[in-house]
């Protein structure tokens, strides 16, 4: 199948989907990145019924949610359960709800639709609700799909697109064996019940046609003392408080492959010199092969400490002086190992003109993060800095541990310590 029909395929699929839900039946979203990552049913909320919500129980068998948006979390007064939870870690649930008024025990099907009618009516408000209840409330990112691909903020998209509020049921869809369905399960299960099955991709690339949530606010040229001038073009966007910003050499917007570094803003590293990592290095090789090339870009995102923030990252430091790696110092802190997203640097690469990329880096996840948002990455190429002795058992540990690409003719065979 050529690409343009693939194309037209996935959207006529996701247009079928969306009329679906319109008309308050239930689809079937996935992730298709990985074939165990489970899929939900997904329904409009404001057009669900105690119908519904017994295929929710007696045929999917999952969790019972109502995903929705921190604005009209906050409207409703529903406290996260966990008030540092980070999103890209896993589900910001709220404290389980019930509805006010016309609910009985509120276990039963139509209770539960009714708690996922008045918690998602236009205008309501904390005196539509008690807390706990039956059903379980999930917090996803402002701006849904293109900062965080995950089946809730999927879910929410998706009725976005319907023309209704933004407020999702969806519940996980589990096997015979109790597990979470997988994508040969999931087809099984959306063929038995006549109903659509749709992706997260299909979603995130829905959005990446019609829509851009970065915009330039300066740009200017400036020489690197690595070599080569540069047009700096500093971002803002409508979803967190930061600033990024690309480094481009040449004119990037041609169908020819460019190199691309995307690299995660280190201040101990990139600026101070600090010799716990090879930030900095790689930073300087990337600039300087991008000016020997003459074309291409470096993405420089604010993502202190793979997203956990400066305080947070030299706090870190202090545990790894204690005997942790850098994998186990931010477990100890309550972060994932890594908790960078790239829905954001794909919009950039998308502003620059940006059609196929050839990346700069160690991290295959990088490159999956970058796919997953559209961007057609048509090569990865290493970008090793020599090690030294205060950063090998750094680079081991992002070979052992985070699946960085790194050979034994730079690190040694030895894994970590």
């Amino acid at each position: 199948m050529k690409q343009s029909d693939s194309n037209r395929f996935e959207s006529a699929r996701l247009e079928s989907a969306i009329e679906e839900l319109a008309r308050g039946e239930l689809v079937v979203l996935y992730d298709e990145r990985d074939p165990y990552a489970g899929g939900c049913l997904c329904a409009v909320a404001r057009r669900i019924d105690a119908d519904k919500v017994n295929v929710f129980v007696t045929h999917a068998r999952g969790l019972v949610c109502l995903a929705m948006t921190e604005v009209r979390m906050q409207a409703l007064g529903i406290p996260l359960l966990a008030t540092d939870t980070l999103f890209a870690r896993g589900l910001s649930f709220g404290a389980s709800i019930e509805a006010s008024e016309g609910v009985t025990t509120g276990i039963s099907a139509a209770d539960r639709a009714r708690t996922i009618l008045a918690a998602s009516a236009p205008g309501a408000t904390p005196s539509a609700i008690v807390m706990p209840g039956h059903v379980h409330p999930v917090q996803v990112r402002t701006g849904g799909v293109l900062i965080r691909a995950s089946l809730c903020e999927a879910a929410v998209d998706l009725v976005a697109m319907t023309g209704d509020e933004d407020v999702a049921a969806t519940c996980s869809i589990l096997d015979e064996e109790g597990a979470l369905a997988d994508h040969d399960a999931l087809a099984e299960f959306a063929k038995k019940h006549g109903l659509a099955m749709v992706s997260i991709g299909d979603v995130v690339a829905e959005r990446l046609c019609k829509e851009s949530v970065v915009e330039r606010v300066a740009e200017r040229e400036i020489e690197s003392s690595f070599g080569g001038t540069y047009k700096a073009i500093v971002y803002r966007n409508e979803i967190d408080d930061h600033e990024h910003m690309a480094m481009v050499a040449g004119n990037p917007a041609t169908d020819e492959p460019v190199t691309v570094r995307v690299h995660s803003q280190c201040l101990t590293g990139d600026v101070l010199g600090s010799t716990r990592c090879d930030c900095g290095e790689q930073l300087e090789l990337a600039l300087q092969r991008i000016s020997q090339e003459g074309r291409g870009a470096v993405i420089y995102m604010h993502q202190e400490g793979r997203g956990i923030g400066l305080g947070n990252k030299i706090s870190a430091y202090a545990l790894q002086d204690c005997g942790r790696d850098t994998v186990e110092a931010n477990l100890e802190l309550g972060f994932d190992e890594d908790l960078r997203d790239y829905g954001l640097t794909a919009q950039i690469i998308k502003d620059l003109g940006i059609q196929k990329v050839r990346l700069l880096t160690n991290n295959p996840q990088k490159v999956n993060g970058l796919v997953r948002y559209g961007i057609d990455v048509v090569a990865r190429e290493a970008i090793v800095a020599k090690p030294h002795e205060d950063n090998i058992e750094y680079l081991r540990t992002k070979r052992a541990k985070l699946g960085h690409i790194l050979d034994d003719q730079h690190l040694g065979p030895g894994d970590p310590k």
